[in-house]
């Protein structure tokens, strides 16, 4: 079992200072760390080594970046170094897997999207690259995000009105046909103090990169599930970026089951104080599959929260799962409230799974901060309690490992997807023991 667990909690305090650093009302200050942070040597990172910071024009190649806040973005591919192990941003990925999605050009037809129910108050449109909305969530981060969106020509657009309810969920498929290197832009977008929950479903076959923003208005509350079910010689890359507006909340489930290479990348950034973001993800990874997840909260505003659970279960040769959560505290970003887990599961010989929680804080002045991470087989001691009372072992080791992923899937709110997904899950266990 590997385990790292590192947490920082603390309570209000009744006096105005806590370790001689004034917390006002309703701040709290971590003892032992200033109002800008931990103070580190100058010309040093957190671990005492010297500090490297990027290049002119965005040349980051071979040089890693000590803080996430200085990540280099651009719209233009040729900005960003050729992909190589060496690059921190990729050094899990089989990059050779990815078939050309980070250099061809990306001319194949986009895979079909489908409204299958739930339009109504929340409109589905078809538009240029021109449209006003697009492109405020997020500037691309990597090679891969920067190529697709030079090569899409539309884009889909879904908005849900200011003031609005949706009464049912929206359930979009997104079907692909064809292996030939395609590129994809989808917009979600929320007026205030509205809310809606919109379940985008990737089936098929496809080699996609694809840009999703989800830009969430004041006040209102935004779920979004992306579910992942391709077929076994898909490969798909999905950059998709959040930005939330004051008080607004998302909520943001990811369930990658099917493809030989998946690599999806949340991102949420808080553009006003109040905001809250729930991000949850199950992935079950089988023989020769890679299921990458690398995720980035920006803490830049006072008084967000957000809560990260994400699990993972890997079964056989060769299955390999990567899980990076990146979670940044600025200076300006008072009273956060942040904690990511991640738990995964190895059921046989043969899987390999990195998890790497990252916690940045630069301001000492919050309300709490932590990670978890453990990966490790089944417990023996459950099994055992199962077994004692007359379950069989094979029953038993599916009970655990259900009671372990259904979790994740019952965020989702929709009966008939949340049924769909746990049939999946058996389909995935009966694999192994057949």
């Amino acid at each position: 079992m590997s385990t790292t667990d590192q947490t920082v909690r603390h309570g209000k305090e009744t006096a105005d200072k806590v370790d001689g650093v004034p917390t006002g009302e309703e701040r709290v200050a971590i003892p032992g760390m200033s109002q800008e942070g931990e103070v580190l040597q100058q010309g040093r990172n957190q671990a005492g080594e010297p500090e490297i910071k990027h290049t002119k024009h965005g040349d980051i190649s071979g040089v890693p970046d000590s803080s996430r806040a200085g990540r280099f973005t651009s719209y233009k591919v040729e900005e960003f170094p050729k992909l190589s192990s060496k690059l921190e941003d990729w050094r899990f990925t089989p990059i050779k897997r990815l078939k050309g999605l980070d250099e061809v050009e990306l001319s194949g037809a986009a895979p079909a999207v489908e409204v299958v129910s739930g339009e109504g108050q929340v409109t589905v449109t078809t538009v240029g690259r021109d449209d006003a909305r697009i492109g405020r969530a997020g500037i691309p981060e990597d090679r891969v995000s920067a190529n697709a969106w030079s090569a899409f020509t539309e884009a889909t657009v879904i908005s849900v009105p200011a003031n609005a309810e949706a009464d049912q969920p929206l359930l979009v498929d997104i079907n692909g046909s064809s292996m030939d290197p395609a590129a994809q832009h989808i917009v979600i977008e929320t007026g205030a103090n509205s809310s809606a929950l919109v379940v985008l479903r990737h089936r098929g076959q496809a080699v996609l990169s694809q840009n999703i923003e989800f830009q969430v208005g004041e006040g209102s509350k935004l779920t979004v599930v992306s579910i992942q079910e391709w077929n076994d010689n898909s490969v798909h890359a999905s950059a998709q970026q959040a930005t939330i507006q004051r008080d607004g909340s998302l909520k943001h489930v990811l369930i990658s089951l099917g493809g030989d290479l998946v690599r999806v990348t949340p991102s949420t950034r808080f553009a006003a104080q109040g905001g809250n973001v729930e991000m949850y993800g199950l992935t079950f990874v089988d023989e020769g599959q890679h299921l990458e997840s690398r995720l980035f909260v920006d803490h830049s505003q006072p008084r967000c929260r957000s809560r990260v659970t994400y699990k993972s279960a890997l079964q056989g040769e060769n299955a390999h799962g990567v899980w990076v959560g990146d979670v940044l505290i600025r200076a300006e970003a008072e009273g956060t409230d942040t904690y990511e887990l991640n738990r995964n599961l190895i059921l046989n010989d043969g899987p390999r799974m990195d998890s790497v929680p990252n916690l940045e804080i630069e301001t000492g002045l919050i309300a709490g901060a932590g990670h978890a991470s453990t990966t490790g087989q089944l417990d023996d001691e459950h099994l055992y309690y199962l077994m004692s009372r007359g379950i069989p072992e094979e029953d038993a080791r599916r009970l655990v490992v259900r009671g372990f992923l259904f979790e994740i899937i019952q965020q989702i709110g929709v009966e008939s997807i949340e049924e769909q997904l746990r049939h999946s899950v058996e389909e995935e266990l009966a694999r192994h023991e057949n």
